[in-house]
């Protein structure tokens, strides 16, 4: 028996109907592991260990996937032919062999562009091992997606609240939104006129002309920039008798586009269909499952040579000899890292027409499917032959010329089964019939129009001009896009109003946080530069944990040097970044940061516990503000959460229900509700690394939830930043070995804090005289700082090796309360 293991149940049942009675085909649903969403799950101080967790839906697909393997004598590993399949292949191979059940197994790796009973069967008889490069370029792009992710987005956190996570791809996607917004707001509209004349044949034949020639010079765009100009253009003409001058005819061919990539197909699937990315790829990956189309990741123009001769056999059937080349049209990739091995997307057979599949598709799947089917039928079909024909008249006193450009199809090739959508195109001024006319033949003066016209900004990304962008400059990959997208939707860091991509506020201000502060990471050239890379292990031609150091050592050295940061700094740089944005010129002309309530105080970005937000300099005696936050936030702040169905409760505390809940950093417990906006946050604990999520109790959740817990004689156990420990006046000491927060006692916390040694409590340097609070001195991880109340302020860097005076501690304090 041969048990063949591939990702969906879809694809599973489809593969199970062209092999025999001799295999059984399992689906893994996926990833069976991941790294867990904590901190550690990547060492960059081990060689970049890197810890893998099983997924709870994971865990019960590799025990029936054990259970199967014992009764089989060769595995299969059918997953997709990219780098995910190959990384799911190689999880489920580790998995097994930890589990000790491949003792005379035979391991086979097997890859399939279609799933066809041909295609099926030929993988099968050729297979071959887990490609480690593959393997390789799957764990260095997983580690830096997460490293950036759990090492950046804390520092966003801390020094911009209310912000969202910072993704590796992601926030240079969003930085393209931003900076076609800032171009957008910076735009100055210029005015300029264009003069259409009718003229008239002596047949009373219409020819519609624009001017192109006055005085004896050919008209640039912004010479006519007044009424006044145009209006003397205009009498111009009018003065004149005009006579054709010329007349150009031309043959074009008009050839069609390649078959779909990836990215071009969900271009054109946003463009046509109004599919987002997400939707396209998801009934795209159906119709892959289904057998009916091939791989839909690849970034492959060409096509099969039994493909290639399938359309041609539809096109002699369908449409007639006249549509089929003589010799096959054969597409070849541009992009230096395509993989040719793939082919692009198209129809498993060409011989199921749309028509015939219509029964057999929902409405959506049916337009994607009908779509793939056209381009890739048309791509091998002759080119359209267009007439071009350009017509000028000129003046009696050869110094005014109109011209009139038309076309028509002379022969529609292609064009009568496909034509590709573009984005923001202008309006085709030659789409027009003009009449037949010699040069010498006169014309006589219609109607003369003058036409005011602005000069416009640069368009909004759609989703298909977004796509086409990221593609252009080489950020991400073709499988990467619908994920990029989505995720700047669902971080709230972008809008989208008529199809455009807008920013929201939060983007603008992570960006500006970004580009001032972590520049090099969202660059364009750097980003594009890092995704050769990852191609380049894919190919064998980089080691990935050498790739992954040199990142990583430039990478914490800006995260170090941003971490001293005040958030007043940022505060100050988004001000002023964003100033033409958050105080846009008045209709009236006075000066837009004079605040609008008090009249006097002046206006200023500022940070508060939920966000950013424009704040008058006159508080606390004026309270104006005005949120940076969607209002869509705000109402949803203010419902309550629907339950998560993946909580558990564990039981009662004080009258309140215990959480067990899952967060971006692992296992946590919670105590009452989530907040909401007229609710106060819950008290939470993060699960110690020596419990299992499955086997904690409600005692040991009482007991996460009352921390700190007094044991008596002023002593503290407590779960810190670096694990559980004990805590008694200056003295503390960590939590090791068999010792933990639930099993401590007094006796023992005693032993422990015997020998731990006093901290330093901090040298007073005096008190502030507004408040009369002392002024403490400290010396922390990060070196010295001053403490005042509850509040820690860093020292400047020109203080840095020597103590500050009393006076300098009070100026230092009343200049960092004055910024905030």
């Amino acid at each position: 028996m041969k048990l063949v293991i591939v990702e969906s149940p879809a694809k599973a049942k489809t593969i199970n109907k062209y092999l025999g009675k001799d295999y059984q085909v399992l689906a893994s649903f996926g990833h069976i592991s991941d790294l867990p969403s904590k901190d550690g799950s990547v060492l960059p101080d081990n060689d970049f260990a890197m810890t893998w967790e099983l997924s709870a839906g994971g865990k019960k697909r590799l025990a029936d996937i054990v259970k199967a393997v014992k009764e089989c004598d060769t595995i299969v590993l059918a997953s997709d032919p990219d780098r995910e399949g190959e990384a799911i292949a190689w999880h489920i191979l580790e998995e097994l062999k930890a589990k000790k059940v491949l003792k005379d197994k035979k391991i086979e790796r097997v890859v399939f562009h279609e799933i066809t009973k041909s295609a099926v069967t030929e993988a099968i008889k050729n297979p071959r091992q887990i490609d480690d490069n593959l393997v390789s370029a799957y764990m260095a792009r997983r580690a830096l997606d997460y490293l950036v992710g759990f090492t950046l987005s804390p520092v966003l956190w801390r020094k911009l609240p209310g912000s969202k996570s910072a993704g590796r791809v992601q926030s240079v996607a969003l930085r393209l939104v931003c900076d076609r917004e800032n171009e957008i707001e910076k735009f100055k509209a210029e005015e300029y006129w264009t003069i259409d004349a009718e003229l008239f044949t002596s047949a009373k034949a219409l020819i519609k002309s624009r001017l192109i020639q006055l005085d004896g010079a050919k008209l640039e765009k912004f010479d006519l920039n007044t009424e006044a100009k145009a209006l003397e253009a205009k009498a111009k003409i009018e003065a004149q008798e005009f006579a054709i001058s010329n007349v150009e005819r031309k043959k074009a061919n008009r050839y069609p586009a390649p078959p779909f990539t990836t990215s071009t197909l969900q271009q054109e699937a946003a463009r046509k269909l109004r599919f987002s990315a997400k939707k396209t790829m998801q009934i795209a990956q159906k119709l892959y499952e289904d057998g009916l189309i091939t791989y839909m990741r690849t970034d492959a123009v060409n096509l099969s040579k039994e493909a290639i001769a399938a359309c041609r056999d539809a096109i002699l059937k369908y449409f007639g000899e006249a549509y089929l080349p003589k010799v096959p049209k054969e597409y070849k990739t541009k992009s230096k890292n395509a993989q040719e091995a793939h082919e692009a997307i198209r129809p498993s057979d060409v011989m199921n027409t749309p028509k015939k599949m219509e029964v057999k598709l929902d409405s959506d799947a049916h337009k994607l499917y009908e779509l793939i089917w056209k381009r890739t039928v048309a791509c091998q079909m002759n080119p359209a032959v267009l007439d071009k024909v350009a017509i000028d008249a000129t003046s009696a006193d050869g110094k005014i010329v109109l011209r009139a450009n038309g076309q028509v199809i002379d022969f529609d090739g292609f064009l009568k089964l496909y034509q590709e959508s573009k984005d923001d195109a202008d309006d085709d001024d030659e789409n027009r019939i003009l009449p037949n006319v010699t040069e010498g033949e006169t014309v006589t003066k219609g109607e003369i129009i003058p036409e005011q016209h602005f000069t416009t900004p640069p368009p909004r990304f759609t989703e298909a001009s977004l796509v086409k962008k990221l593609e252009e400059l080489g950020i991400g990959r073709p499988s990467t896009y619908a994920t990029i997208i989505a995720v700047l939707q669902e971080r709230k860091y972008v809008r989208v109003e008529k199809l455009r991509f807008i920013p929201e506020d939060r983007g603008r201000i992570v960006t500006v946080f970004l580009e001032n502060f972590f520049k090099k990471y969202v660059e364009y050239d750097f980003t594009a530069q890092l995704e050769e890379y990852l191609d380049n292990v894919s190919a064998g031609e980089m080691e990935w944990k050498k790739l992954l150091g040199g990142f990583w050592v430039k990478f914490i050295k800006n995260i170090d040097a941003v971490k001293p940061l005040q958030i007043s700094e940022v505060i100050e740089k988004i001000d002023e970044v964003l100033s033409h944005h958050l105080f846009p010129p008045r209709e009236d002309g006075s000066d837009p940061r004079v605040c609008p309530e008090c009249g006097s105080g002046r206006l200023s970005v500022k940070l508060g516990k939920f966000g950013a937000f424009i704040g008058c300099s006159n508080y606390p005696e004026c309270k104006y503000t005005k949120p940076l936050v969607d209002t869509s936030d705000e109402e949803a702040a203010a419902t309550p959460k629907a339950p998560n169905p993946e909580d558990k409760v564990l039981g009662e505390l004080n009258g309140m229900k215990m959480y067990l809940k899952k967060g971006p950093y692992g296992f946590y417990v919670q105590l009452g509700e989530d907040a909401t906006a007229t609710t106060e946050k819950p008290k939470r604990s993060a699960l110690p690394k020596n419990i299992a999520p499955e086997e904690l109790t409600a005692e040991q959740a009482a007991r996460l939830l009352s921390l700190p817990y007094d044991l008596g004689e002023d002593i503290q156990v407590n779960v810190g930043k670096f694990g559980p420990y004990l805590k008694q006046g200056n003295k503390s000491k960590s939590l090791t070995g068999q010792d933990n927060i639930f099993n401590i006692t007094l006796e023992r916390a005693k032993q422990i804090l015997q020998n731990a040694p006093e901290r330093p409590s901090g040298k007073s340097l005096g008190v502030h005289p507004k408040d009369k609070q002392d002024i403490v001195l400290m010396n922390g991880r990060y070196g010295p700082y001053l403490k005042h109340g509850k509040t820690n302020y860093a020292l400047p860097k020109d203080m840095k090796g020597r103590e500050p005076t009393l006076d300098e501690a009070i100026n230092i304090i009343n200049t960092k309360k004055a910024a905030q």
